[in-house]
């Protein structure tokens, strides 16, 4: 049995858009959790499995998954799709790399960025703003995707913060044509009416 852990208009929406695009929600429980909020509201859920209770997390016959990249994954190769290149495809890696990127550097970039937080061994690990900026330029100046012509996981992934915190976006043509095009996905839509029930 799957169960998504999940709180409404926070990092598990994503883990809800992906269910609609892998069309699976019939696969999945959604067990609706409260979370501690930025402004102070929500609570640790004593029903939520998370270590931490935060979400997303997902059970699969007893085994919890957390950390949005790792569900991701899971998903993916638990329902394949064209979202996901299978193991042994070309793109594998491509598409593995974008995972690690978002949990490895992504989402640290924008956080310290956007707590303003600068010092040089935050910078010389998980890099700046502006090598994010460019890796993300380099990839869309010849692709519509972050793996070519086609819109997968990874492009859902990476492209979640700038969703939530749009002036983090760069200013760049070919990135904001690509946020675009993600956003215009029926896939978000539905995981926001979701939220918003």
């Amino acid at each position: 049995m799957l169960t998504l852990f999940h709180s409404p208009m926070s990092r598990s929406t994503r883990i809800m858009q992906l269910l609609h695009e892998l069309d699976a929600l019939d696969q999945v429980e959604i067990r609706q959790v409260t979370i501690p909020r930025q402004d102070g509201s929500g609570q640790v859920d004593p029903d939520n499995p998370h270590p931490e209770g935060k979400v997303p997390v997902l059970v699969h016959d007893g085994c919890i998954i957390r950390e949005s990249n790792a569900i991701i994954l899971y998903l993916t190769d638990l329902f394949p799709s064209a979202l996901a290149p299978v193991v042994g495809a070309a793109g594998r890696g491509s598409y593995l790399s974008w995972l690690a990127y978002y949990g490895n550097v992504v989402e640290p970039v924008l956080v310290h960025h956007f707590a303003e937080l600068s010092h040089p061994v935050l910078d010389s690990t998980f890099r700046g703003v502006p090598e994010l900026k460019r890796q993300l330029e380099n990839t869309l100046n010849s692709n519509d995707f972050l793996l070519g012509s086609e819109y997968s996981a990874a492009d859902l992934l990476v492209a979640s913060p700038f969703a939530w915190f749009p002036d983090l976006a760069p200013d760049v043509p070919s990135i904001q044509g690509w946020l675009k095009r993600c956003e215009a996905r029926p896939s978000n839509a539905a995981a926001a009416a979701f939220d918003g029930q």
